[in-house]
């Protein structure tokens, strides 16, 4: 099993950063994909960003491209979202998830991921 959490959300003001961060624990050996999602309220979950942690890879969605990036140290097991340029429509709760080794290239979906972490609220104000 592995276990995920999250940390790093506020409250920042439009046009601000944060960063991120999912330190994972238990079995980690075997993800090939971790990615981050986030839920607006009232909204389905959305992958933001994913990485292929076999070569690092990314993948981004176009509504956070190149505000967004997504890193992982495979030393320290920490999957981090490196956030820029923030919006108002960012304002949502922030996931880690990890799948079992499965995927041969990462993906945004959350279908592929039978790990989760249990959020970090991200709030941005105008």
């Amino acid at each position: 099993q592995m276990v995920l959490m999250e940390s790093g959300g506020g409250s920042v003001q439009a046009g601000g950063s944060l960063t991120l961060s999912c330190q994972a624990s238990g079995d980690t050996y075997s993800r090939n994909s971790m990615a981050w999602f986030r839920q607006r309220p009232g909204k389905g979950r959305e992958g933001v960003a994913c990485i292929y942690t076999v070569d690092g890879s990314t993948h981004y969605a176009e509504s956070v491209k190149g505000r967004f990036t997504i890193s992982h140290d495979n030393f320290k097991n920490v999957l981090y979202l490196q956030m820029d340029g923030l919006k108002d429509e960012y304002t949502a709760m922030y996931y880690c998830a990890a799948e079992d080794g499965f995927l041969t290239a990462c993906a945004t979906e959350a279908g592929p991921y039978n790990f989760w972490g249990r959020g970090t609220q991200v709030t941005v104000s105008s």
